[in-house]
């Protein structure tokens, strides 16, 4: 039985990692969402900021033109949009995120209820009690 239990957590934990990277990708476009809004907001035409090179080094650099900038949409390419244009499809984006998490928050749902069965049917089959619940224990 023990084994089993294993194999479930093994499947739980991957799928939470799953999960856990489309949180994260969710992260990076709501920052670049409030970035490009204090941009607007504020009217910056001009920026300087670290850019990073690579194992953690940096180097000072200056946007002469804040009106357009590069979105990684995914694979390794990045698109040129313009402030609007990149507002547009970060939003289009954090919907089909938002889809993503729930498709995946119902698939982990069913597949714990499913292997919770699947164990349940095997601890009939090798007659092995049921265990305690934590109020059976204590008492």
């Amino acid at each position: 039985m023990r084994k089993y239990r294993n194999s479930r957590n093994l499947l739980i934990d991957a799928l939470n990692q799953i999960l856990d990277k489309v949180f994260e990708q969710q992260k990076i476009f709501s920052d670049l969402r409030k970035n490009i809004e204090n941009l607007e907001k504020n009217s910056v035409t001009s920026l300087r900021t670290l850019v990073n090179l690579g194992s953690e080094v940096y180097m000072q650099a200056e946007v002469p033109d804040t009106q357009r900038i590069f979105v990684d949409i995914g694979l390794g390419f990045h698109v040129e949009f313009t402030w609007s244009e990149a507002l547009k499809f970060i939003s289009l984006r954090e919907e089909k995120l938002e889809r993503q998490i729930e498709e995946y928050t119902c698939l982990i749902a069913s597949i714990k209820a499913q292997i919770k069965l699947v164990c349940e049917g095997i601890r009939e089959l090798l007659q092995i009690p049921a265990e305690k619940t934590i109020e059976e224990r204590i008492f």
